[in-house]
């Protein structure tokens, strides 16, 4: 894509974006040629991916937010929600070569997590099986690993598979000794952990055995759990090596939790809009009212621009284009983003933004927990960055040229 690009509209209705290519295309989404080199895109999804976000609308509305602080204090989904989620095949959404209706791709995965998200972060990552897991399995090890070590996960209801970075960014909690591996990693969310992948610049290896979990108190994602994870020379179960496939594995966990973090801002900014055109003051909603007003506006701003990024990287990873530059830069969008848009929401609330009474405090709890994984911002700034390679490394003017 090159040139100038314009967003209108909500990607939830009707959007439409204006490019001066005639390359750029999505899955369901049909171009629209119009006269000169500008082509005309509608952003309606299609029908399959409609149905899709649908899907996980509808669950998010049946399961997990009529239950919300109950599922928190729990620790757990509960077991009606995680059968529904098995039922459904929310799973197996990007699994490879499995059955007929897998294998959808990034963008619908995409589409589910907000959606799952914008109710639940945390019973997001707790009802997915392998979650983020899954990536280094898929672009390393290939379907085969997937059904190996997958299958398992799928067949015993609430199991856990974890993915952790070892990579830059990343504290490096964890050491190799020959085939073994050893450490501490201060917090995962989760309560349980049949499989861990460690992941880190030049492979990725599955152990299933040493694995120790200390329940920790948890302050976002807590529906997902909070544990100490400790690892007793652990010893690998599998291992592949592959900087390539491990970068992509890295960019596909980065969208992930991107995805999750859209979910969070979108809900907040929302909820918080909604509160604000109920409360009056001044003889009129506090909506209304100038400065307000503006902050609601950036903070919808925020979340578009954020779900633009994540939906072009989706976009690229489905496609076979180079997306992990892209993954990086959707991840840091929406990390950065997210400490802009869910404070804001308690603050337009006030006092009661920091109330149980309304769930504002706890998007702005997820949205900071979100944004530490896989190397936080500054691993997704630097590997960003690295796009910037293509830039001209000299100014376009010499310096005191006007």
């Amino acid at each position: 894509m090159r040139g100038l690009s314009c967003f209108v509209g909500c990607p939830k209705t009707i959007s439409l974006y204006f490019v001066f290519s005639d390359t750029l295309s999505f899955p369901g989404w049909e171009p629209l040629r119009a006269e000169g080199d500008f082509q005309l895109i509608d952003f309606q999804i299609g029908d399959e991916l409609e149905l899709v976000r649908n899907t996980a609308l509808n669950y998010a509305d049946d399961h997990l937010r009529p239950a919300l602080r109950e599922n928190e204090s729990a620790r757990t989904p509960g077991r009606a929600a995680e059968e529904a989620f098995a039922e459904i095949g929310f799973a197996t959404l990007e699994w490879p070569e499995l059955d007929a209706e897998s294998g959808l791709g990034a963008v619908a995965r995409y589409l589910v997590l907000e959606e799952l998200a914008a109710a639940d972060p945390g019973a997001a990552l707790a009802l997915d099986p392998l979650g983020p897991a899954l990536y280094p399995l898929m672009e390393l090890g290939g379907p085969d690993a997937v059904r190996d070590f997958g299958e398992p996960l799928l067949s015993s209801m609430g199991s856990r598979g974890l993915l952790i970075w070892n990579g830059a960014g990343a504290p490096r909690c964890l050491e190799r000794k020959g085939n073994s591996w050893s450490g501490v990693v201060p917090w995962v969310p989760a309560d349980r952990a049949d499989l861990v992948v460690v992941l880190d610049e030049e492979g990725a290896s599955v152990v299933q055995q040493g694995i120790e979990l200390e329940r920790l108190r948890g302050s976002g994602l807590r529906t997902a759990g909070a544990s100490e994870l400790t690892l007793h020379s652990a010893p690998i179960a599998a291992e592949w090596s592959g900087a390539d496939g491990a970068r992509r594995a890295l960019a596909r966990a980065r969208l992930y939790v991107a995805a999750l973090l859209v979910g969070v801002m979108r809900e907040s900014s929302d909820y918080s809009r909604r509160y604000a055109m109920d409360r009056v003051a001044f003889g009129k909603p506090i909506a209304h009212h100038q400065a307000l007003a503006f902050l609601i506006a950036d903070m919808a701003i925020a979340v578009d621009s954020a779900r633009i990024l994540g939906l072009e990287a989706a976009w690229r990873l489905d496609t076979g284009r180079p997306g992990e530059e892209a993954s990086a830069t959707a991840f840091l969008e929406a990390a950065e983003q997210a400490t802009f848009v869910t404070p804001n929401g308690v603050q337009i609330l006030g006092g009661h933004g920091f109330m149980q009474d309304h769930p504002v405090e706890k998007f702005m709890r997820e949205g900071r927990t979100l944004g530490l994984f896989f190397g936080g911002v500054d691993g997704a700034r630097e590997d960003a960055a690295r796009g910037m390679k293509a830039f001209p490394e000299e100014p376009l003017l010499p310096l005191g040229a006007a």
